[in-house]
């Protein structure tokens, strides 16, 4: 497990001047196939870095990319906010120049996924049609109000697996939505919701800060160690699919 330097690369195509991350190895001499992970709204935290050694441990090579790079979470979080509402911008060229470093990577095998939670389960459901040969959506919103705007954004996307708590009041009906649009697109996916989860259900802790957490237990936010294990191996048999050999 090691951090990544991708700023000179990120930098020449436009993004992020200092981008890095978080790569997990699995264990063996590969090649593996390559998964993008994307943090949540908080940044690239050891939460992330778990869920990247849980990866990494199923047999993938998972870089946990930073797009707080060029500031950190209350410098860039506005700015990546805004872009992910664009669908356009800085952090949409990191993430591809992460997917086509995992994919020109010795250790890869030329395939790659991308995963998100929460913020980033929203941007792996936008960049799902961006080169990726699956993805994997965990609580993320929806683009768009209507339903003509998220069949559009998905238009072309990779096979997906999407996971969403029924307890999650601020994604309310978010899971019956994408599997709509998933059927009538004609692409392959696999959407759960899990009745007893709330918002952030695969973390093993509950993070954000201290003077937050009371609202947070209100909205449905935190881990559900029932759910969780489903949903994991929802994940790891969806990529196990796409993206082994």
């Amino acid at each position: 497990m090691t951090n990544v330097d991708l700023s000179a690369v990120s930098a020449a195509a436009g993004g992020s001047s200092s981008l890095h991350g978080y790569l997990a190895v699995p264990e063996g001499p590969g090649p593996f196939p390559g998964v993008v992970m994307i943090h949540e709204v908080f940044g690239l935290d050891d939460q992330t870095r778990r869920h990247a050694d849980r990866l990494a441990r199923a047999g993938y090579l998972t870089l946990a990319l930073d797009l707080y790079s060029d500031g950190g979470p209350r410098r860039c979080l506005v700015g990546t906010m805004r872009a992910m509402a664009a669908r356009t911008g800085r952090p949409f060229t990191d993430l591809a120049t992460a997917r086509t470093w995992l994919a020109e990577s010795e250790l890869g095998n030329g395939k790659t996924g991308v995963i998100g939670f929460c913020m980033g389960g929203a941007f792996a459901l936008l960049v799902a049609r961006d080169g990726f040969d699956a993805a994997s959506v965990n609580y993320g919103r929806l683009p768009g109000k209507r339903q003509e705007d998220l069949e559009e954004a998905l238009r072309g996307a990779c096979p997906i697996v999407a996971n969403y708590g029924g307890a999650d009041k601020s994604l309310k009906g978010a899971a019956a939505r994408l599997e709509s649009a998933l059927d009538r697109l004609g692409i392959e996916h696999s959407v759960k919701e899990f009745p007893g989860a709330g918002h952030t259900f695969l973390n093993d802790e509950v993070l954000g800060p201290a003077i937050l957490r009371p609202l947070m237990r209100v909205m449905g936010v935190g881990p559900d160690p029932e759910s969780a294990p489903e949903a994991w191996q929802r994940i790891e048999d969806h990529f196990g699919r796409y993206l082994k050999d």
